[in-house]
């Protein structure tokens, strides 16, 4: 899991009279390894980590499954507040880190590779803020793992999908803002979104999948095309959903399960964290039994 930018979460809850103070590890690559781990995957995490923030984090990442390739730096690590009292997600403060020097980022990226060159599967994350790292990166990453025959999964965002996709990975994820946003353009009407997802197939992803919420999903290859539909619930929280579905997928990906399973697996881990009111969350027993009410068509 190349998850560059680990996060310390402070959530504030209440609890009759009084309030409770959470702190958690969490960011976008933490989601996705703790669904993997979840389902039997053994995720390694490369991230950085640093400063007064990098201090406390680090053992709350120990709790995670697999294991981590963290790298220190000079910037503290990124953090957040959320206040949940009134039962919605409400932000009160961000802190992000700075952007890493040459070496710290070259650490990272040979860390990240060598550790993929030893795995099946490669997930590539997104940096918090997004410009921090350069664009090259992405690209890099991705074509290294080719090269040693490790498969990848990028659920990036664009100017850094770009880059990853000249890398050539087999699954690209993202959602319908995402599409519209790399492609500049509208992407609602059915027509519009497989014609953005072709772009991104024929640019180099052998996989496309187009996440819409509790929506069907679109799922493009060369061979052809299918709707994901998900599990629907009206209660829950949508946040790590996606990321869940990434972990799921690269487990199942990982044990060279074909893609119908791949995706199946992935839509059922989403409706899992969305029940879950949690970011990655979600435990295997329930996300096996919410399988069967995943529904995969040809269209």
């Amino acid at each position: 899991m190349f998850g560059p930018h680990p996060l310390l979460s402070v959530t504030i809850e209440r609890r009759g009279e009084s309030d409770d103070v959470h702190l958690h590890p969490a960011g976008q690559g933490v989601w996705v390894a703790r669904m993997a781990g979840e389902l039997g995957a053994h995720p390694v995490l490369c991230g950085f980590i640093g400063g007064e923030t990098g201090k406390v984090l680090h053992p709350l990442l120990d709790e995670l499954p697999g294991d981590r390739r963290l790298v220190s730096t000079a910037a503290w690590s990124g953090s957040y507040v959320m206040d949940r009292r009134s039962g919605e997600r409400e932000p009160i403060a961000y802190a992000w880190s700075a952007p890493p020097t040459r070496h710290e980022l070259d650490d990272l990226v040979s860390l990240t590779t060598t550790a993929a060159l030893t795995s099946q599967v490669l997930v590539v994350c997104g940096p918090v803020p997004e410009d921090s790292l350069p664009l090259e990166t992405f690209g890099k990453l991705v074509a290294d793992a080719r090269a040693g025959d490790t498969r990848s999964i990028v659920d990036l965002s664009a100017p850094r999908l770009r880059s990853a996709l000249e890398g050539e990975p087999d699954i690209v994820k993202l959602n319908d803002w995402q599409l519209a946003e790399y492609v500049q353009g509208p992407v609602a009407k059915p027509a519009d979104m497989r014609a953005a997802a072709e772009d991104i197939l024929n640019s180099g992803a052998r996989t496309v999948i187009v996440t819409r919420g509790g929506d069907p999903a679109l799922i493009l290859t060369h061979d052809g095309a299918w709707e994901l539909t998900p599990p629907r619930f009206e209660e829950g929280a949508p946040e790590g959903s996606g990321d869940s579905m990434v972990g799921a997928m690269g487990a199942m990906l990982a044990r060279g399960r074909p893609l119908e399973d791949v995706v199946r697996w992935g839509a059922a881990a989403g409706a899992a964290n969305f029940l879950r009111h949690g970011l990655g969350t979600g435990s295997h027993t329930v996300v096996e039994d919410l399988l069967s009410r995943v529904e995969l068509r040809e269209v």
